[in-house]
């Protein structure tokens, strides 16, 4: 068995060895490239060839821009430096004012939007608190009532248990209790 596969590997080397064009095939697909993919080649070969060599030309313009710039940088540098300071400056502020007037104006907005969504809501927090001061007034007055009906109850109550007329209280007849005690303790 091990012979019959070293066999086939050989077979399979000797036909490579052979046929080498064979072996290319079967690395590239079985059909060829369809009309679509040819007309992008096409369109897109030259175009991209166009703008590499645009791109190489604008390169080089660069560098021989830089290469006879440079002696009047270096001439003039005392006037450019504070110059492109006074620029960078001017463009920092400006940018800064900008972001400066962008966060205003979102604040500004925010608190409208913030202010008319508790606008929306006050009548009805109004109403709840008008329910709540009616609910405690009404409160308030039938305790007052109560208090009202219970404090001449009690002051009859008092003024029996120190008469001696009636029927006292418990603190009333206390009272009673302790005035007759105090008498005993006389006699």
């Amino acid at each position: 068995m091990a012979d019959y596969q070293r066999t086939q590997q050989q077979q399979q080397q000797q036909q490579q060895q052979q046929r080498p064009t064979e072996a290319i095939r079967g690395l590239l697909p079985e059909k060829g490239p369809s009309t679509q993919q040819i007309v992008a080649v096409v369109t897109l070969l030259p175009l991209g060839g166009f703008l590499l060599l645009l791109s190489a030309v604008t390169f080089f313009a660069s560098l021989l821009g830089l290469a006879v710039s440079t002696p009047v940088f270096v001439i003039f540098s005392p006037i450019i430096l504070p110059a492109a300071f006074v620029i960078f400056m001017a463009v920092a502020g400006f940018l800064t004012s900008g972001a400066c007037g962008i966060t205003g104006l979102s604040s500004l907005t925010w608190l409208a939007n913030f202010v008319r969504r508790i606008a929306a809501k006050l009548p009805e927090q109004a109403d709840q608190a008008k329910r709540r001061v009616q609910e405690t007034a009404g409160y308030l007055d039938q305790k007052a009532r109560e208090t009202g009906q219970t404090i001449p109850t009690k002051a009859q109550e008092v003024s029996r248990a120190q008469d001696g007329g009636g029927r006292p209280t418990q603190e009333g007849g206390r009272a009673q209790e302790e005035g007759k005690a105090q008498e005993a303790k006389k006699t």
